[in-house]
């Protein structure tokens, strides 16, 4: 076909891995800019007297962003391709960074003003980032073989743990040693630095790449319906009404529920409710998202597995019912853990087990989808991110009942979500497939 390059012999890691890892960057990145705010907040609220309610319509200035722009964000990206779309939101989150800094120390006259300051420039934040995951997995169905969706996702989730990890100690550091508007002055041009590699390296399809051998090419083409790589036609707002879809997004708010409250509210919980420094509170934030790293690859690739083997309804059932009933009963002990450094393990691995069902929920969409893996994963996104819309809720609960209820209610929340699996057939695509499954 037009545009295909290719070369007779594959030589070192192969190219769709490359791909990956560019992505695993960029998401690390991605994380690192989007969540710095969360080790900030403390800084914040004793500088503009804000109390944690207050907190909470800062966070969820981005969460409402982040959860509205997804179906959109995944649509521009089957559209106008993963290459293009990765860049221009990748440029964007640098010069937002940097806003956030020096925006709301020009309302600071005013507390309400200094408010609405940050929500504004949050939730611009929060549009930029909302394409970034439904893009990627689009690429991803185009990219790997079929039945081979959940390690990838899985893996750019190592990224963004990663990402999440560093946030704690790195920008403790530089707020000790700069301030907290110079940590993010500091951070904003790794976003360019990323913009620059993506759109230097990445393509929209495999057959565009210039390093693809005819073998990988064909190895990734293997077991699908159609010949091309591309996400097939269909109008994809059939996807906002189709069962699986809905199902998969409410579970997916469970979960993500549970993700808010680690990413958002766990460096004030660690301050507030457990007494440890600012410093201290830095390097132990970092402990929840290096087992997510861990466990997020191994969900993955569990997923993978058993989706090969007995098919993809009990392949992302099994990995996506079990981590949730895992951080259910992880959190409440770790709620209830007298030692704070206990308390610190138990909710580590807490995150780390609500990690190791990305790849289910990620895989899942992507054969819900068929042929609109980008558009399917973006409603599932958006549904799961509307847990981001109580971040004010949690606050709440925190200034009224204290932090032990806020925590159970996670918990409430993933029993909910493992329920919710045992109603999603993902052997039902809602779109015409152009893969070759079984049940």
């Amino acid at each position: 076909p037009p545009g295909m390059i290719h070369r007779k012999h594959t030589r070192g890691i192969p190219v769709r891995f490359r791909i990956l890892g560019v992505l695993l960057a960029l998401s690390f990145v991605n994380y690192l800019l989007r969540n710095n705010i969360s080790v900030v907040l403390p800084s914040i609220r004793e500088e503009f007297a804000f109390s944690n309610t207050e907190i909470g319509w800062i966070l969820a200035s981005f969460n409402v962003a982040y959860a509205l722009f997804q179906i959109p964000g995944g649509v521009a990206g089957a559209k106008f391709g993963p290459r293009r779309v990765l860049t221009i939101i990748t440029l964007t989150w640098g010069v937002l960074t940097v806003a956030t800094g020096f925006v709301p120390g020009l309302m600071m006259a005013s507390g309400t003003g200094a408010l609405f300051s940050f929500m504004i420039v949050r939730f611009l934040m929060g549009v930029a980032n909302a394409p970034l995951f439904p893009v990627s997995a689009g690429a991803f169905e185009s990219w790997f073989p079929v039945g081979n969706w959940a390690l990838p996702n899985s893996l750019q989730s190592v990224g963004l743990t990663l990402g999440q990890a560093s946030v704690g100690p790195l920008v403790t550091l530089l707020i000790i040693q700069f301030g907290w508007r110079a940590s993010f002055y500091i951070l904003a041009p790794t976003s360019f630095i990323m913009a620059a590699w993506w759109w230097w390296y990445g393509r929209d399809r495999p057959a565009e790449h210039p390093a693809m051998a005819r073998g990988e090419l064909d190895l990734i083409r293997a077991g699908r319906a159609a010949e091309s790589t591309q996400e097939t036609g269909g109008d994809w707002t059939a996807l906002l009404v189709n069962r699986e879809c809905l199902l998969l997004s409410a579970s997916y708010f469970c979960m993500n529920y549970v993700f808010y409250m680690f990413a958002q509210w766990l460096f004030t919980y660690l301050v507030d409710e457990r007494g440890f420094s600012l410093l201290q509170s830095g390097f132990l934030y970092a402990l929840p998202f290096i087992a997510g790293a861990v466990l997020v690859a191994s969900g993955g690739l569990v997923c993978d597995v058993l989706c090969t083997r007995i098919g993809p309804r009990w392949g992302c059932r099994i990995p996506g019912m079990v981590g949730m009933v895992m951080v259910a009963g992880l959190l409440v002990a770790g709620a209830y853990a007298a030692n704070p450094y206990v308390a610190v393990g138990l909710l580590a691995l807490c995150f780390g087990f609500n990690q190791f069902t990305e790849g289910a929920y990620w895989s899942a969409a992507t054969y819900v989808g068929g042929g609109q893996a980008a558009a399917a994963t973006g409603v599932m996104n958006t549904g799961g991110n509307l847990a981001g819309f109580l971040a004010p809720v949690v606050g709440l609960l925190v200034d009224r009942l204290g932090w032990l209820p806020a925590l159970i209610s996670g918990a409430v929340f993933a029993l909910i979500g493992a329920g919710l699996w045992l109603l999603i057939r993902t052997d039902r695509p809602a779109m015409a497939p152009n893969v070759i499954t079984r049940a």
